[in-house]
């Protein structure tokens, strides 16, 4: 399945129109395509500044907006390269603090595209792997010092995983699960068969000779399995409970490490779960030398990280005006660890809450909900536009399943939202996918900046 994009600007619809017809070989593995690709266009992944690479099931775009927001704290130029986008395309790109242009993308894909095809000479990228060697290019030629990298699926065959180790500052592994198993847990051999340490071996594919992998704690197999992998890979490893420690108190986040105690303040990102987003970050930051970061500086970064569609409250739009008296919730959370995470924020949300929630056809759907059923009183499915969904017939029939009381199913989010109760209060949560919550956002006139 390819990312959907579409852009106002015909220069860059033009180019995105190109890059959506792009499809990955069936069974294709490896970064050969990529490496290939970068080549044509000079390297320019060889000659970025320090990077911060981020892999993980949860948590690790947010750990990388912490990341960012540590490091412009400090008085950093940072560029950053995220995935999925949740409104433009542009989100992928953020050079030195700010998303580049229509003009700028525009050219950027067109020299990207042009040199990865034709002539006899075409190399078959993939959407994500022309989007990685676009980024890494832009990377190259605007000043900045330090850079921010989002894995997107996996770690080892990930795009992103060209970069040399003298490129990289820090890696960073956050929050692990099973999502997107039919490409992680694909048959193969000499892999751990087990599902779990299967994906800590996937995301420790990221691992670099001589650069630093902080992890976050895991099961005791999935731990020693990322012990072995960085021992194959000549990475120094820095571990939770091991190497790291954090205890996050009602005002405070306790960090230590063997060199250092620091007390820092609470995330400005809403959920308990932010905290172990921030310690990560914190660590990947402590435990590198290439960026000079202070403690002040962690500190004030941690207070200004913002993340749209992490559980955030919308501000009045068109689709909050439907749900007059309502707290409006978005979030992008789509696997069972997600759902876990969002009932715990549930139990303490303005009561009653109706949901309204489309899923792509991959995801665990059940193991999402199953959580959240019992703090939702109804629930409203609907399609996700641009991708292989869940019908919302059976979201909405598997929604009954669980015990929730008032279902529908909807062809649209317009439709969806006249279905919600209407209440005087309480809130309404929209979720079940990053794709569906950049859908409410352009809805809502809400634009990621």
């Amino acid at each position: 399945m390819k990312d959907f994009a579409i852009s106002d600007d015909p220069a860059v619809q033009a180019q995105l129109d190109r890059l959506g017809a792009l499809s990955v070989p069936q069974g294709r593995l490896g970064l050969e395509t990529v490496t290939a690709l970068l080549g044509r266009l000079g390297d320019p992944h060889k000659c970025l500044s320090p990077v911060f690479h981020v892999a993980g099931t949860n948590g690790k775009g947010s750990a990388c907006a912490f990341l960012r927001a540590i490091l412009e704290a400090q008085g950093h130029k940072v560029h950053v390269t995220t995935s999925p986008h949740l409104v433009r395309y542009n989100e992928r790109f953020r050079l030195a603090g700010e998303l580049i242009s229509d003009a700028d993308l525009a050219a950027l894909l067109a020299e990207v595209l042009d040199a990865s095809g034709g002539g006899g000479g075409d190399l078959s990228p993939s959407f994500f792997e022309v989007t990685i060697a676009a980024a890494f290019l832009a990377f190259s030629r605007v000043p900045a010092d330090a850079c921010v990298v989002e894995v997107g699926l996996g770690g080892r065959f990930d795009a992103t995983n060209v970069l040399p180790p003298e490129a990289v500052a820090a890696c960073g592994i956050a929050a692990l699960g099973l999502d997107h198993e039919k490409f992680l847990l694909a048959p193969e051999s000499g892999v751990p068969e087990e599902p779990i340490v299967r994906i800590g071996f996937e995301k420790a594919g990221i691992a670099k000779s001589g650069v630093p992998l902080i992890t976050q704690s895991y099961a005791p197999e999935v731990e020693r399995e990322l012990i072995r992998r960085a021992a194959i890979a000549h990475a120094p490893l820095a571990m939770r409970e091991r190497d790291w420690w954090t205890d996050t108190g009602d005002d405070a986040i306790k960090y230590r490490d063997h060199d250092a105690a620091l007390t820092l303040p609470i995330p400005s990102l809403p959920g308990e779960h932010q905290a172990e987003n921030a310690a990560l970050a914190v660590a990947m930051i402590r435990h590198q030398d290439k960026v000079q970061v202070s403690e002040a500086a962690i500190a004030q970064g941690l207070q200004n990280t913002s993340w749209p569609a992490r559980l955030q409250i919308l501000s009045n739009g068109p689709v909050t005006d439907v749900l007059a008296g309502r707290s409006v919730l978005l979030d992008g959370g789509h696997n069972p660890q997600a759902g876990a995470a969002l009932a715990d924020w549930l139990a303490k949300a303005a009561q009653p809450i109706d949901a309204v929630m489309g899923m792509l056809a991959s995801k665990d759907a059940r193991g999402f909900l199953e959580p959240l059923a019992p703090h939702l009183a109804s629930l409203t499915a609907v399609p996700i536009g641009g991708h292989e969904n869940m019908p919302p017939a059976e979201l909405a029939a598997l929604a009954s399943e669980l015990g929730i009381a008032q279902t529908h199913a909807c062809d649209s989010l317009e439709a969806a939202l006249t279905k919600v109760p209407k209440r005087a209060a309480g809130t309404v949560f929209v979720g079940g996918s990053l794709y569906f919550a950049g859908t409410v956002l352009s809805a809502n006139r809400e634009f990621p900046d």
